[in-house]
């Protein structure tokens, strides 16, 4: 029986395409003509083809803000993801404890970033911070403004903080999934935890860490208010992660062409990313 078409729904989807071009592409065009043209003010601009992209694909400073923000990526992908599973485990399913959990998950997640950064800023200072004032007791000498290790545990402290609800919540949607019958099945067979875990909990929650992941490489690797209201990419340039670099350079020294270019390689790096770990983790969901 052949299938009938209806095109009309396209109408329906159309409202959205509009939006979508009007926030997104139409932006991001703006962005690309900027990227290709050099300009002496006056709104006079001059054709200057690749010159740009060729300038940050070989500048130093661009890669070295380009391995900072992997490096944090990675080490907000280690923790952020295996302490999300666990505390999704352990959090319980029935009860009056389930609102009670769930709302405390949520809190730091409903926080606006700036106001996260704010919080760690007080929270990390040796004079009125409770974190800085008691390692200073503790006759541990803590300064994140001074000294670059202080300021990326700072940073990380505070994602994992600020982020790691997210995992748990995503986790714990694939946990409350799986019916009872499957715990029954491995309670008659006599399955320890772990094979419960390995066989039952994990295979569940594959489609969701695979959500997990991507959201949180994508928000990890875009940060920018956060550390940059808490360090403001210092001490030095030990913090200074592509998103606040390319503000310097837009804003601070208002180089639109070198910026634009930047912002287009930027998300082209994110794009790629996320593919592969969407490639990895489907084809590795598929193999099993």
């Amino acid at each position: 029986m052949d299938k009938t078409w209806n095109n009309k729904a396209w109408f329906m989807v159309l409202p959205v395409l509009l939006l979508v071009a009007f926030s997104a592409v139409i932006p991001l065009m703006t962005v690309v003509n900027y990227s290709v043209q050099d300009t002496f003010g006056n709104n006079q601009f001059f054709w200057a083809g690749t010159e740009w992209y060729e300038e940050i694909l070989h500048s130093d400073r661009f890669h070295a803000a380009l391995g900072r923000n992997l490096v944090f990526s990675f080490i907000i992908l280690a923790i952020e993801v295996p302490l999300g599973i666990v505390i999704a485990l352990n959090m319980p399913r029935r009860g009056w404890g389930v609102p009670v959990c769930l709302v405390l998950m949520a809190l730091p997640l409903l926080i606006p970033w700036n106001v996260v950064g704010t919080i760690w800023q007080v929270f990390g200072r040796n004079d009125i911070g409770l974190l800085g004032h008691t390692l200073e007791s503790l006759g541990i000498k803590y300064n994140y403004v001074q000294n670059p290790l202080h300021a990326w545990f700072t940073v990380i402290i505070m994602d994992v903080w600020h982020w790691t609800s997210l995992v748990v919540l995503l986790c714990y949607a694939g946990l409350v999934s799986i019916p009872d019958a499957f715990y029954q099945a491995a309670k008659i067979d006599g399955a320890s935890r772990w094979a419960v875990f390995r066989y039952i909990q994990l295979p569940k929650m594959n489609r969701v860490l695979l959500i997990a992941v991507l959201l949180r490489f994508m928000d990890s690797f875009m940060i920018y208010t956060e550390p940059f209201v808490v360090t403001g990419g210092g001490p030095g340039n030990s913090t200074t992660f592509l998103s606040i670099d390319l503000v310097k350079i837009a804003i601070g020294q208002f180089d639109l062409g070198p910026a634009a270019a930047m912002s287009i390689i930027y998300f082209l790096i994110i794009l790629l990313l996320s593919w592969i770990f969407y490639t990895v983790m489907t084809n590795y969901d598929a193999e099993r």
